[in-house]
């Protein structure tokens, strides 16, 4: 498939959010399960091919989070069970992995993914995780940007519904990089 090319040597995988707090939640149109079978997918490959893993969690407290006055609010336990923002066991990040915690949506904001990446001479990410329209898409809109290429792996994201997660991959990703199913990147990759 024409504009499939991921260079091993500038692309990194950043995984959004697959920790134990929200991957609790019901997702659509897969399940939580499934986007992380799919993650991990990645997550072996890259590590495989010497490619750079970006893992990324919320890591707010009752004093750290965002707290603004909105229409719609987020249901999270107070206070968080112990282990909500740990990583699911099947992404458990290894030494070449690099941990980015966050107090938002998106991975960009307020921590040190760009500098990290942009130290690694990356200019590509591979982005998946949950939700997709929350997450992912805040951390995509940060990449496009900040001019990075990108790849997302469709069926590796999910959101608390299905037109949410619609919406997201059709009229925001398709605009900002390739949507891609897992099986694709994978393929590209070798």
């Amino acid at each position: 498939m024409p504009g499939s090319e991921i260079p091993k040597t500038t692309t990194a995988l950043v995984v959004i959010d697959l920790q134990k707090g929200i991957v609790a939640q019901l997702t659509q149109p897969y399940p939580a399960q499934d986007v992380i079978r799919n993650a991990a997918r990645l997550v072996q490959v890259f590590r495989k091919n010497g490619m750079p893993v970006f893992l990324v969690h919320v890591v707010s407290t009752q004093e750290t989070i965002l707290n603004v006055n909105s229409d719609l609010s987020f249901s999270r336990p107070l206070p968080p069970l112990p282990d909500w923002s740990e990583f699911v066991p099947e992404i458990t990040p290894v030494l070449s992995d690099i941990v980015i915690g966050k107090k938002q949506w998106g991975a960009f904001y307020g921590t040190d993914l760009e500098l990290q990446l942009r130290r690694r001479g990356i200019d590509t990410i591979v982005l998946c995780g949950i939700s997709t329209d929350l997450g992912v898409e805040s951390t995509a809109r940060f990449a496009y940007e900040f001019g990075f290429q990108q790849v997302f792996a469709e069926d590796a994201m999910s959101a608390m519904s299905t037109e949410q997660h619609c919406a997201a991959v059709n009229f925001i990703f398709k605009r900002m990089g390739r949507v891609r199913k897992t099986s694709e990147i994978l393929t590209a990759i070798g």
